[in-house]
């Protein structure tokens, strides 16, 4: 019988790798969320209608759970665009994703909508529709076991 080399923790080496890895994934998308953060600030002027960064809250009406919510909008190769999300939850937890989004200017609002599955983990497909009035962005989300809304607005260009 072989036995599992114990860390002065006591997990198992496989679990110690499993989790350095998965960490080590989890970082690296933040750095890469952060450094284009960065970089839109300095290259989308905050009135590029709805492209750009945006700051706010997400709040989930089925648990009360919400948090800190970033986003970044750009265009794809396509002449489509897609929202990177980057949420924060209790202050340490973070999860970062991307959605393809339709769109449609009516009036000078700009509506969207969208899909993205987020695996079995994060609760499976996810649907998205909201509206940018100027400066505002809201958005409603649902999934078959959460539902809830995103609020931002423009930030400051340092930040």
């Amino acid at each position: 019988m072989r036995t599992q080399q114990l860390n002065p923790f006591g997990l198992p080496a496989r679990v110690r790798q499993a989790f350095t890895c998965l960490l080590l994934v989890l970082l690296t998308g933040c750095s890469t969320f952060n450094r284009d953060w960065k970089a839109a600030s300095a290259t989308l002027a905050p009135d590029a209608g709805i492209q750009g960064r945006w700051a706010g809250t997400w709040l989930s009406e089925e648990n009360g759970h919400g948090g800190k919510l970033r986003c970044l909008i750009t265009t794809n190769a396509g002449g489509g665009y897609q929202a990177r999300f980057h949420a924060k939850y209790r202050k340490i937890l973070s999860f970062g994703y991307t959605v393809p989004l339709k769109v449609r200017t009516v009036a000078g609002v700009v509506n969207f909508q969208g899909e993205a599955d987020l695996g079995w983990y994060a609760g499976g497909l996810y649907f998205y529709s909201g509206h940018v009035r100027g400066t505002n962005f809201s958005s409603t989300y649902r999934s078959e076991k959460d539902r809830g809304t995103f609020q931002m607005t423009r930030p400051p260009p340092e930040q």
